[in-house]
């Protein structure tokens, strides 16, 4: 994680995500899926490419399992962008960044 991400837990989730004014990405993510680490990178420069108009927060997917629930999060990684409390768009899997980026730039300023 790096310093320009935060960590999404079940307690925080409403406060860092659905409260936020920016809109944020949130990562679904767990330590033993591969995918996971090949698309940690891509976030971490999400992070430093939209910084002040994208928050980015990363949830264990293992330890939080009633978000997951809560938003249908069937397989890992997934990303979801929240805008003012709303999911705005779902990438699952693993995807190249312009792709993530194709998906996310019409929702944020």
């Amino acid at each position: 994680m790096s310093d320009k991400t935060i960590e999404v837990t079940q307690d925080n989730f409403e406060a860092e995500v659905l409260n936020s004014d920016t809109p944020v990405l949130v990562d679904f993510w767990a330590e033993w899926c591969g995918p996971c680490k090949a698309i940690a990178p891509i976030v971490d420069e999400l992070a430093e490419d939209y910084s002040g108009k994208l928050k980015i927060g990363k949830l264990d997917a293992d330890a939080h399992q009633e978000v997951l629930m809560r938003y249908q999060v069937m397989g890992i990684p997934t990303l979801i962008l929240f805008k003012q409390g709303e999911p705005v768009a779902r990438i699952t899997g693993f995807k190249a960044k312009e792709k993530i980026v194709k998906e996310l730039v019409p929702h944020i300023g």
